[in-house]
């Protein structure tokens, strides 16, 4: 069975997270996704984030039928879990580049096109 692994805020959920979810689901047979915890999603977005919780976005990624599991995690980066749950794959979106990504060094790193105007922080501000 290969593991694949992918993390994120996933505080609005929108079309390109869902997109995301479904090519690193087509990598491999299993897909975890690391949740980043309400303080690291506030200590890496500022005050006014998460603008859900985490139990709340935790249920939404669980929703969708590419994920078979999501666990949270309180660090800044998903380092830690990467180790703990030892995927075969990580997928990150376009805005990375493979050799950038956390876990690099652990495992193989994929790349998901990354599809512009897509983006929670753009959604927020337009709703300002």
């Amino acid at each position: 069975m290969k593991k694949v692994f992918t993390n994120g805020c996933f505080d609005v959920m929108h079309l390109m997270h869902v997109e995301l979810l479904r090519f690193a689901k087509l990598q491999g047979d299993y897909l975890i996704v690391g949740l980043n915890s309400d303080e690291s999603v506030k200590r890496l977005k500022g005050d006014t984030r998460p603008i859900f919780n985490q139990e709340d976005r935790k249920k939404m990624v669980e929703s969708i039928r590419y994920v078979d599991k999501v666990i949270i995690f309180n660090e800044d980066t998903p380092l830690e879990l990467i180790k703990e749950v030892r995927p075969d794959l990580i997928v990150k979106g376009g805005d990375y580049k493979a050799e950038d990504v956390v876990g690099a060094e652990i495992c193989p790193v994929k790349i998901f096109p990354f599809t512009s105007g897509y983006s929670t922080t753009s959604i927020l501000q337009a709703l300002k």
